[in-house]
C-alpha cells in the first residue's frame, strides 16, 4: 500500500502524463492544420516571404490594315513601383515622393497612399513610362545615392501601345488601359489573342528580405500576343473619314457615320463614327467646345460625370452600337420581299393622290398632292410611302416579318466587335403577334422600328451579291511572332435570303432610284451606282432627323456596298439632298482606287474630264499643236518647256487653261480663286477658265438642273494659274423621300 506521498506524486505524474499528452495532440493538431488544412495558403506565404517574383509582360500583338500599314503597335517602356516596406525614415520618404511626383507627373496623394503600405513589398506606380522619364528618375536616385532611394524606388521592363495615325480607325481600333487591357473595339474584342502570355522573374530573398544573387534566379520568357491583319484598307478608311469629317462641317451635323463593305464577303473595308478620338490620349475629349464646357462645372461630382459621359461617346463605335429608324432605304427589302413572293412584279401599278387611310389615321406621301401613276420601279425612284404601305399590306405581316427575320433584322450581326445592338422583339421591333395593320403599314416604308448601320448595310449587301447574306467581319488573319498566318477568316453564307433572280431586279430598281431618282446625287459617270435615299425623324426629339444613302456599284457587277448616315443635319435634313452627294463622292474616289474599269455611256462622254497633255520637253509650237484643245498661255522667253501647269495627265475640261514655262527661273503666275458655287457646270467653267483656272467636276453631271455647292480651293485664296479646281455639283430637285 503506497503512503500519502507517494500516493500524490503518482497523482502528479498522471497529471504531468495527461499534459504532456494533450500538448502532444495539440502540436500534431496544429501540425496538421498548418501542413495539410492550410498548408496551400502557409506554402505560399512562404515563398512571398523566400522569394521575389517579378512580371515580365508580354509583348502585344500589332495590329495592321489590310495593305500591312501598321495601326497600333507595342514597344518597349519601363514599370515604376515602391516597396514600403523598405522606407527607413520620414526624410527618404519626402525624397521619393518628390522624386516620383515631379518626374513621373503623378499624384502626391496617391504616392504617399501607397508608401503607407508598409506590410507589402510591391506597390505599382506607374506604367508605359517613356526611356528619357526612366533615366531622369534614375539619375534622381543616383542624385540621392546616400539616401538608398534605390531600395524602394524599383523599375521594371514593360511595353507601351502606340498608334501611329492617332485618331485613325479609332473606334474600330478601341485602346488599352494603364495594365495593358483592350477597352473597345479590336483592342477589346481580340485582348485575350493580342496580350499573350506574361513572363516571370523569381529570385530568391536573403533573411533581410533583400534579393540575392541571380545564381538564385529563375527566368520564364514571355510568350508574345499574335497580331492582327484587318479588313480595312488604309486607303479607303481615310477617303470615308475624311469625307464624313467634312460632312459635319457642311451640314452642322452632331453625328455622322458610315461603313464601306466587300460586296462578296461581307469584309468591312472601312468604318468611321465622327466624332471620334485620339488613340494615343483617349481620355482627353475631342470636342474642344464641349470640354470647356465641362470644365466650367462647379460641381464636381457632375463635373466628373459629364466627363465620363463624354468620353464614353467618343469612344462609342456607332456603326453597330446605335439604332435608328431607317426610314426609305427599307423600302429595298420590301420590295425585294414582295417580289420572291410574287405578289408584285416590275408591272404592278400605284396611283398616288397623296397619301392613304390605315385603320383610323391617315398617312400622308411627302409629297404634297401625291406622285400620280406610278409602277414598281417608279415608286421607289420616288420613294412613294403610300404605294410601299399598299405592297406591305398585299405582302402580308406573317410574309413580312419572314423576310424582316431572313435579312437579319431580328438578329445581331455577329461582327467581330464588341458592345453590337442587341435587337428585341416589342422594343427595337414590332413581334409578330403583336403586329397590326397600322404597324405593317409604317413599317413598310422604314418607320416605327430601329435598326443598327451595321444591320441595314448587311441587308443592301445581300441585294448587291444575289440575295446571299454574308456575316460582317474586320479581322482577316492571326499572325505569330515570325509574321506566319496562324488563322484565316473564312467568309460565311449565313443564308440565302431572295433569289438571284429577285437580287438582280431590285439592283435594276436601285439603278433607276440613283440614275433619276431620289437619289442622283449619288450618281458617278461611268460607274452605273445602285442606291436608296433615306430620311427618318429621331424619336422622341422633334425636327430632328438622320439622312442617309445606302447603296453598291458598279450596279451591274458590284465590288462594294456603302452606307451614309448623318445625324442631326442643320437646314437641308433629306437621304437624298445630304447623304447622297456624300456617296457619290465616295464611291468615285474608291471605285478608282480599286481599278475598276469606268463604263461610259455617250451621253456620259461629253460631260467626263480630259486630261493635261504632257508638253514638258516640247517647242512652243509643238506644245501649241498637241494642245489644240485647250487655251495654252506661255511665260518666258525660251524655246523648249520647262514646266507646266497643270500637270501631264491631270484631269481637266476641254477648254481649259494650260500654263507652260519656258525658263526655269520665271516666277510662277498667281490669281485669286473665284467664287464657283450655285453655278451650272457651264457657268463654273466660263468662270473658271476666265480667271485663269480648270475645273474637275464631280458629283451629279447627269441631270440638267445641276449646281456646284463645294470647291476644293477655297474663294478668295491665291493659287497659281492653271491649276485643276475640283467642283461638286449636285441637285435640289426631286430628291426628297419620306
Amino acid at each position: 500500500m503506497l503512503s500519502r506521498p507517494s500516493k500524490k506524486m503518482a497523482q502528479r505524474a498522471t497529471a504531468a502524463m495527461v499534459l504532456m499528452s494533450l500538448a502532444f495532440l495539440y502540436g500534431i493538431g496544429a501540425l496538421g492544420m498548418t501542413a495539410i488544412v492550410n498548408g496551400e495558403e502557409n506554402r505560399l506565404k512562404a515563398e512571398r516571404n523566400q522569394l521575389s517574383d517579378t512580371k515580365i509582360s508580354a509583348q502585344r500583338g500589332t495590329i495592321y490594315d489590310s495593305n500591312m500599314k501598321v495601326l497600333a503597335k507595342s514597344a518597349s517602356a519601363w514599370l515604376i513601383y515602391v516597396n514600403p516596406s523598405k522606407v527607413t525614415d520620414d526624410a527618404q520618404k519626402e525624397l521619393i515622393v518628390t522624386g516620383l511626383c515631379d518626374i513621373l507627373g503623378v499624384k502626391e496623394e496617391d504616392v504617399r497612399k501607397k508608401l503607407e503600405k508598409t506590410e507589402t513589398g510591391y506597390q505599382k506606380i506607374a506604367g508605359e513610362v517613356e526611356t528619357d522619364v526612366k533615366d531622369a528618375l534614375k539619375a534622381y536616385i543616383t542624385e540621392h545615392k546616400k539616401e538608398k532611394l534605390s531600395t524602394v524606388i524599383g523599375i521594371d521592363p514593360d511595353t507601351k501601345r502606340y498608334y501611329p495615325y492617332s485618331s485613325f480607325a479609332s473606334t474600330i481600333i478601341g485602346f488599352t488601359d494603364a495594365d495593358d487591357k483592350g477597352v473597345g473595339g479590336i483592342e477589346m474584342q481580340y485582348d485575350e489573342t493580342l496580350t499573350g502570355v506574361s513572363g516571370r522573374i523569381i529570385t530568391a530573398k536573403n533573411a533581410r528580405q533583400g534579393s540575392m544573387s541571380s545564381d538564385y534566379a529563375t527566368t520564364y520568357d514571355a510568350k508574345p500576343g499574335e497580331s492582327l491583319v484587318l479588313t480595312i484598307d488604309e486607303v479607303i478608311q481615310y477617303y470615308l473619314e475624311q469625307s464624313l469629317a467634312q460632312a459635319m462641317v457642311d451640314t452642322g451635323a452632331k453625328y455622322a457615320y458610315g461603313i464601306v463593305m466587300d460586296v462578296d464577303t461581307g469584309a468591312v473595308l472601312g468604318m468611321t463614327s465622327k466624332p471620334d478620338f485620339d488613340l494615343n490620349n483617349p481620355r482627353r475629349i475631342s470636342n474642344q467646345a464641349l470640354a470647356d464646357t465641362i470644365a466650367e462645372i462647379v460641381d464636381e461630382k457632375q463635373r466628373a460625370q459629364d466627363t465620363s459621359n463624354a468620353l464614353f461617346a467618343q469612344w462609342r463605335n456607332r456603326t453597330i452600337s446605335d439604332t435608328y429608324e431607317p426610314g426609305s432605304v427599307f423600302k429595298t427589302v420590301v420590295a425585294a420581299g414582295a417580289l420572291e413572293e410574287g405578289v408584285v412584279d416590275l408591272n404592278t401599278t400605284f396611283t398616288c393622290t397623296g397619301g392613304i387611310q390605315v385603320a383610323n389615321n391617315y398617312q400622308k406621301c411627302w409629297k404634297a398632292g401625291g406622285h400620280g401613276h406610278e409602277d414598281l420601279t417608279q415608286g421607289l425612284m420616288n420613294s412613294c410611302n403610300p404605294f410601299f404601305i399598299t405592297i406591305g399590306q398585299k405582302l402580308g405581316k406573317e410574309n413580312f416579318y419572314k423576310y424582316f427575320d431572313a435579312f437579319g433584322f431580328t438578329e445581331k450581326t455577329g461582327i467581330d466587335l464588341p458592345a453590337e445592338a442587341n435587337p428585341v422583339a416589342g422594343k427595337t421591333y414590332h413581334a409578330l403577334e403583336k403586329m397590326g395593320i397600322s404597324e405593317l403599314s409604317s413599317s413598310s416604308f422604314g418607320q416605327t422600328f430601329q435598326v443598327s448601320p451595321i444591320q441595314m448595310i448587311t441587308a443592301v449587301n445581300t441585294l448587291a451579291n444575289g440575295g446571299k447574306l454574308m456575316q460582317p467581319y474586320v479581322v482577316d488573319a492571326h499572325l505569330d511572332a515570325d509574321g506566319n498566318v496562324v488563322q484565316k477568316t473564312v467568309p460565311t453564307m449565313k443564308r440565302q435570303v431572295v433569289s438571284e433572280k429577285t437580287a438582280s431586279m431590285v439592283a435594276g430598281m436601285m439603278e433607276q432610284v440613283v440614275s433619276i431618282g431620289t437619289g442622283k446625287n449619288a450618281y458617278v459617270a461611268g460607274y452605273h451606282v445602285a442606291g436608296k435615299t433615306g430620311t427618318s425623324e429621331k424619336i422622341g426629339i422633334e425636327g430632328a432627323y438622320i439622312a442617309s444613302f445606302a447603296g453598291f456599284a458598279p450596279a451591274d457587277n458590284p465590288q462594294i456596298s456603302i452606307l451614309i448616315a448623318i445625324d442631326e443635319p442643320v437646314g437641308a435634313h433629306g437621304g437624298g439632298a445630304v447623304a447622297a452627294p456624300i456617296a457619290g463622292v465616295l464611291l468615285e474616289k474608291i471605285l478608282t482606287y480599286l481599278n475598276v474599269e469606268p463604263q461610259y455611256e455617250d451621253k456620259e462622254i461629253t460631260s467626263i474630264a480630259s486630261v493635261a497633255p504632257s508638253l514638258v520637253g516640247r517647242t512652243v509650237g509643238e506644245a501649241k499643236n498637241e494642245a489644240a484643245k485647250f487655251t495654252l498661255r506661255v511665260i518666258g522667253n525660251g524655246d523648249k518647256i520647262v514646266s507646266q501647269t497643270p500637270a501631264a495627265g491631270q484631269q481637266m475640261r476641254t477648254g481649259g487653261v494650260i500654263v507652260v514655262y519656258t525658263d526655269g527661273d520665271a516666277p510662277k503666275e498667281t490669281a485669286v480663286v473665284p467664287n464657283l458655287c450655285n453655278m451650272s457646270i457651264a457657268e463654273a467653267n466660263r468662270v473658271a477658265v476666265g480667271a485663269g483656272f480648270n475645273i474637275r467636276i464631280a458629283g451629279n453631271t447627269n441631270s440638267g438642273e445641276v449646281l456646284s455647292y463645294k470647291q476644293s480651293l477655297e474663294e478668295g485664296t491665291e493659287a497659281e494659274k492653271g491649276s485643276v479646281i475640283t467642283v461638286y455639283f449636285k441637285s435640289n430637285v426631286n430628291v426628297e423621300d419620306g
